[in-house]
């Protein structure tokens, strides 16, 4: 086969990678600043916090820019299953990267595109093509490469980042049928605002919400950032492109998380995270190259 007759990526497509790449480095520098502040503060509080931090910059910008007229109540329903699908899914998640090490965290998450490929025609009504279907079985069995899941017991961690694969699976199948109606703005602002309302009932149920100190409001406010840049990037992805062709590219994320854990929790780089990490982009670079 020519290199002519191997179908090319759409400049569409093209664009849809540039927010995911953004989307990556969003979700890995929330991984981080999750990690440094576990130790004092649990995760409903990490979540109050990161929505009240978002939901600032979302009306900060909605303001600046005249864009707040774009909020909507007509699709509330659907903002709120999509949202408590992702606040629970993002507990576990800040529940599993102080449990386990960052690698072997986001190999399980990965598990979620394959979600989506699965879900996407029953929730979506969208075509997946068998070969689609392969790319991201390829892709899975990299994840397995670096996971290693049956080398030892698995870190509890491990089961709570499974579950929230789901349910980043399902977020972002409802991310992807709200761009059909709404506004990056409208989805933003219902996200940093519902769940701030979640963060706050949870975190409050107890009667006791702990503060951050000086240590750890940077990271706070990092995650708050973070969060909702990663959120604005995998919203306009899904807008450029069918969820089965953009989440498989959010593999990427797992090189990039191992070679931070190696760097600063000094957990072990195993060869096989290596190889594991190139048989995800291979799978993640050709599911982009048989996009139409």
């Amino acid at each position: 086969m020519t290199s002519a007759s191997i179908p090319r990526a759409e400049p569409q497509t093209l664009r849809a990678v540039a927010w995911m790449l953004g989307s990556i480095l969003a979700f890995v520098s929330m991984a981080v600043a999750g990690r440094e502040v576990s130790h004092s503060l649990d995760t409903f509080e990490i979540m109050l916090y990161r929505s009240c931090t978002g939901l600032l910059v979302v009306l900060a910008i909605g303001r600046a820019t005249g864009r707040l007229r774009e909020v909507k109540t007509k699709n509330l329903r659907l903002h709120v299953v999509r949202n408590v699908a992702h606040f629970t899914g993002q507990n576990l998640w800040f529940l599993a990267i102080s449990l386990a090490p960052l690698a072997q965290v986001f190999a399980v998450e990965f598990t979620a595109p394959l979600w989506v490929l699965l879900l996407a025609p029953l929730i979506l009504g969208e075509s997946v093509r068998r070969v689609q279907l392969a790319v991201a079985a390829v892709g899975f069995a990299g994840v397995l490469i670096i996971a290693q899941p049956f080398s030892a017991a698995p870190s509890p961690g491990l089961i709570w980042v499974a579950m929230a694969a789901v349910a980043f699976a399902l977020t972002n199948l409802l991310t992807r049928k709200l761009t059909g109606d709404e506004t990056v703005m409208g989805i933003l602002f219902w996200l940093t605002g519902l769940q701030l309302m979640f963060g706050l009932i949870c975190a409050g149920i107890d009667g006791d919400i702990a503060l951050p100190d000086a240590v750890t409001l940077p990271w706070v406010v990092l995650i708050g950032v973070a969060g909702l840049a990663a959120h604005w990037c995998l919203t306009n992805a899904l807008r450029l492109a069918p969820a089965s062709t953009v989440m498989p590219i959010d593999f990427g994320r797992l090189p990039l998380a191992a070679a931070v854990g190696a760097l600063f929790y000094a957990e072990p780089l195993d060869p096989l995270v290596l190889i594991g990490g190139i048989v995800t982009f291979g799978a993640a670079w050709a599911n982009i190259r048989l996009a139409r």
